[in-house]
């Protein structure tokens, strides 16, 4: 089924609300890129609830998401149905790109773990990640996952990322890296920049 946009008469600038309901999931992404780093999840996934509330308190984004899926068979379409969903409240929440920095990158340690996340909001959809976890799960998370979250993410959001995890011993630490990396990636790749006055941050005057 595809994926439709709840209307709003109060919805402020640079937030959005998006609901996506397959035959598989339904997924509500609620998105404000002005926030202050609030997160609410209920998603049936807990280790990336975990991790979706790295990227709200790291990014200052109040971020909302509730979810119900195939859990029982295992996570996959969840978190791969959360990313597309999440790609999805990010591309309308930035809306024409105007005036904001365009690129974002970040350095996170997490004791012996250390991650370096970069983005672009290109609007060409591509994510290339380097990540040698230490073990394939997290408790009962599979790792495998991280990536296809990312993956529906960047697909929908129209973004480049490059994901590399520089070190780390502990798996926890190395996801965890990841997305605190990712938030504050985000968090500075939005931004407004006054300099611009509005402008596109490109010379070919198109993203």
């Amino acid at each position: 089924m595809p994926s439709k946009t709840l209307p709003s008469k109060t919805t402020p600038d640079r937030v959005a609300t998006v609901q996506r309901d397959t035959l598989e999931t339904r997924v509500r992404v609620v998105l404000n890129l002005d926030g202050s780093g609030r997160g609410s999840f209920a998603t049936g996934v807990p280790f990336l609830e975990h991790m979706l509330d790295q990227i709200a308190r790291h990014g200052l984004v109040d971020l909302d998401i509730q979810a119900e899926g195939d859990t029982h068979v295992d996570d996959h379409h969840s978190v791969e149905d959360i990313g597309i969903t999440f790609g999805q409240a990010l591309a309308q929440a930035v809306g024409d790109k105007r005036g904001i920095a365009r690129y974002g990158h970040s350095y996170v340690p997490l004791d012996e773990a250390l991650s370096r996340v970069v983005v672009d909001f290109s609007g060409r959809p591509g994510l290339h990640m380097r990540a040698e976890f230490a073990r394939a799960r997290v408790g009962n998370f599979d790792l495998d996952l991280c990536a296809e979250f990312f993956q529906g993410l960047v697909n929908h959001a129209n973004l480049t990322l490059h994901i590399d995890n520089l070190c780390g011993q502990n798996a926890h630490h190395q996801i965890e890296t990841i997305f605190k990396a990712f938030g504050r990636a985000l968090r500075q790749a939005v931004a407004r920049d006054p300099r611009l006055g509005g402008a596109l941050p490109s010379t070919k005057g198109a993203l």
